[in-house]
């Protein structure tokens, strides 16, 4: 029996007196998701390799076998020919029993001094760190491609809002850079991030450590890792570092589903702020005249997916002691999906804005609507000595009357606006139609962070000079 099992390829079936069942084996089995670390999987192991044959723990012939067996390997699995075997478990079980077939004991001398507990936990901060980059890459992408917007738009005026109320005039220049300062702070999350994802767990072994005299330090620097994890106990067990990860991906989906919100809303014929491109939408199986915007949409839903990842990482680990437990192959499915929406979601967000059509008469029409300017009315006033609170209460009654008349303030003649208001009639001069303009209003916000046209232009050249090169 036990010759059979280990024909099978279960490295611990000298151990036990009768086979798993296949049940089992489906239900602890990770290889149809774990795969995909396949190559970093291998790029671990030759690292590894080359600090045993350093170190002398193996030969250099077993080393320049180990070499040329994962090459093979690697192309295989590169080229989808790979014969990935339930029966071995995971990803590391399947390339240790092909890399043996391929090159005898070598094969078996690989496993020397580590553990599938450091080895896998060295795949996921290997396969996450290059995910990182990516998604940094994408978010970068993004910004871009909204800072080319804002440029565009510096100047057009759309309602601001509170509460979905109209509240002042800003332009859609200053609305997009919003957003840009929300990814920014997304891309500052993942590059802090990082760096604690960059720490080396191989050398922990199973949770003690090993007693050969390997070199951590050398492994680190082969594969790019600024230093090792400093406890074995804690390389092998906790996945905070995925957590980490996941959770600033999750900000990432609710930036993205605020402005997916947004994109909805604007392009509903009620708002008619924008238009998508059609390549981003759909139809109707029954209403021939629709156009939904699914992609925001799906965005929007999409943003609860991941959110549910973080919830489940968060509960996986709770519970665990030290050191490592099988709960912990749990982290994969959900860290891999997270990043998949992640990536798929900034990538397609980054053409679709950039196909974004603006209707900027819209725009303007909507910000003529609620008093968007009010508050400079009272400004206006505060500036000629009385008291905000005052001025507040003064505007307050204007707006009421221009309520009851169904006009705007600016609608009001001068000598309207002084018989309604015969309290601060002697503040009101005729330059105060000045400030009740939608131009007049942007523009008057002309510091650092404001609105103005050309603040939204120094803040979106600003922007652009600190995306990194790449992007």
């Amino acid at each position: 029996m036990t010759s059979q099992l280990h024909k099978k390829g279960e490295a611990w079936s000298a151990r036990f007196s009768e086979p798993m069942s296949d049940l089992v084996k489906r239900y602890t089995s990770s290889v149809f998701f774990d795969k995909r670390l396949g190559l970093v999987d291998i790029e671990g192991s030759l690292a590894h390799a080359a600090m045993l044959a350093a170190q002398g723990i193996i030969g250099a012939a077993d080393l320049a076998a180990i070499q040329q067996g994962m090459a093979q390997i690697r192309g295989e699995i590169e080229r989808g020919e790979f014969d990935w075997q339930l029966d071995l478990e995971d990803v590391h079980l399947n390339i240790e029993a092909r890399l043996t077939a391929l090159i005898g004991d070598a094969g078996k001398r690989l496993h020397t001094g580590r553990s599938r507990n450091d080895q896998v936990a060295t795949d996921i901060r290997l396969w996450l760190r290059g995910e990182i980059d990516q998604t940094s890459a994408l978010l970068n992408a993004l910004r871009a491609a909204l800072i080319d917007l804002a440029e565009q738009h510096a100047a057009t005026i759309m309602p601001g809002f509170t509460h979905l109320q109209v509240a002042q005039p800003v332009t859609f220049g200053h609305h997009l850079l919003a957003y840009v300062e929300m990814f920014a702070r997304d891309a500052e999350r993942m590059r802090d991030c990082r760096t604690r994802v960059n720490r080396l767990p191989l050398g922990a072994a199973a949770l003690a450590g090993t007693s050969y005299p390997i070199d951590r330090a050398a492994v680190a620097r082969t594969l790019g890792f600024d230093g090792i994890c400093a406890n074995s106990l804690d390389a092998v067990s906790d996945r905070d570092f995925a957590i980490e990860f996941t959770a600033a991906a999750a900000l990432v989906m609710t930036h993205v589903s605020r402005l997916a919100e947004e994109l909805v809303l604007w392009m509903s014929p009620r708002v008619g702020f924008i238009d998508l491109a059609d390549r981003f939408c759909t139809g109707s199986s029954i209403m021939p005249q629709k156009k939904n915007p699914d992609v925001p949409e799906l965005a929007r839903g999409k943003t609860g997916r991941v959110n549910g990842h973080l919830m489940a990482l968060l509960t996986l680990m709770k519970g665990q002691p030290l050191a490592y437990n099988k709960d912990n192959q749990e982290d994969k499915e959900p860290l891999f999906d997270t990043v998949d929406t992640v990536t798929d979601t900034l990538r397609i967000f980054a053409e679709l804005v950039s196909g974004i059509t603006v209707k900027s008469d819209a725009m303007r029409s909507a910000a003529l609507q609620g008093f968007s300017t009010a508050t400079d009315l009272a400004d206006y006033l505060v500036k000629r000595g009385l008291a905000f609170r005052d001025a507040h209460e003064a505007v307050a009654r204007a707006v009421r009357i221009c309520v009851d008349r169904q006009c705007d303030l600016a609608d009001l003649t001068l000598e309207q606006m002084r018989a309604e208001l015969p309290n601060v009639a002697h503040l009101i001069g005729e330059d105060v139609f000045e400030y009740l303009t939608l131009e007049g209003s942007v523009a008057s916000r002309n510091h650092p962070g404001g609105t103005a046209p050309e603040q939204v232009l120094a803040a979106a050249r600003a922007a652009r000079a600190a995306l990194p090169h790449q992007a």
